[in-house]
């Protein structure tokens, strides 16, 4: 009888130790993904927040010919060029009027929001011409413009280009400086100016032999004065000449 019950009773298996660590090792990978997928998730949605600026304000030092800028990052307008090292051209974007770079607090101007316009897009490159835009008007521009021009705000003239100049759409800003150069800068018209979110542009030369270029919103044309020392400054600032 004995024997009987125990045939008949439940039978009692034993569980394959190898099923049992790939059940663990399963459990252990859904685990890593998951975890993978929330810091991947966070970092892309932050990137995505970013939308291609940063705030990083580590010191960069980019050589230009004999000339180094050391620059913060969030201060450099593409990513693929926030790095130490040479170039042939570096592209910075600041905010008016501290001159600062990308912030969490900056960040609806550097975006575009609202229709205030507030930064200034700097270029360094390697000097290609021998004078600086204020040194072109009186050879090459005043044969380009035609006269009379209109008064602007902030005793700037505004001048066409005439029709062989090649600049369509554009005007000629200049500013008399006494006991200096003029101020000279183009800017856009009509509608291109309108859509643009810096319509005007100024160079000068800096540094052993670079040539700078700002473009800012029209609407700083009539500050002209603290614009374009405040852009000097800050170049002055960063720049370090290779001598």
């Amino acid at each position: 009888m004995k024997q009987s019950m125990a045939a008949d009773g439940p039978e009692i298996r034993t569980v394959d130790s190898s099923l049992m660590f790939k059940v663990f090792c399963a459990f252990a990978l859904l685990a890593l993904l998951s975890a993978a997928i929330s810091v991947g998730g966070k970092w892309f949605g932050r990137s995505i927040a970013m939308a291609g600026h940063t705030d990083d304000t580590t010191l960069r030092e980019i050589v230009i010919g004999n000339d180094v800028i050391a620059v913060p990052a969030n201060a450099i307008r593409f990513e693929r060029a926030r790095r130490d090292g040479i170039a042939s051209r570096l592209d910075l974007y600041l905010r008016w009027p501290d001159m600062s770079g990308y912030s969490t607090a900056a960040r609806d101007d550097f975006n575009h929001a609202g229709e205030s316009r507030r930064i200034i897009f700097l270029s360094f490159e390697e000097r290609m011409m021998s004078r600086a835009m204020s040194g072109r008007l009186a050879p090459i521009y005043s044969s380009m413009i035609v006269k009379p021009g209109v008064s602007a705000p902030g005793g700037v003239v505004l001048y066409e280009f005439n029709g062989k100049s090649g600049y369509l759409n554009e005007v000629l800003a200049v500013a008399e400086r006494p006991g200096d150069t003029p101020f000279v800068a183009r800017c856009l018209s009509g509608p291109s100016a309108d859509e643009s979110l810096a319509p005007c542009e100024r160079d000068v030369q800096v540094g052993e032999n670079l040539s700078l270029a700002y473009r800012f919103p029209k609407e700083l044309l009539a500050e002209w004065r603290a614009l374009d020392a405040a852009v000097l400054a800050e170049t002055s600032r960063i720049l370090k000449t290779g001598r």
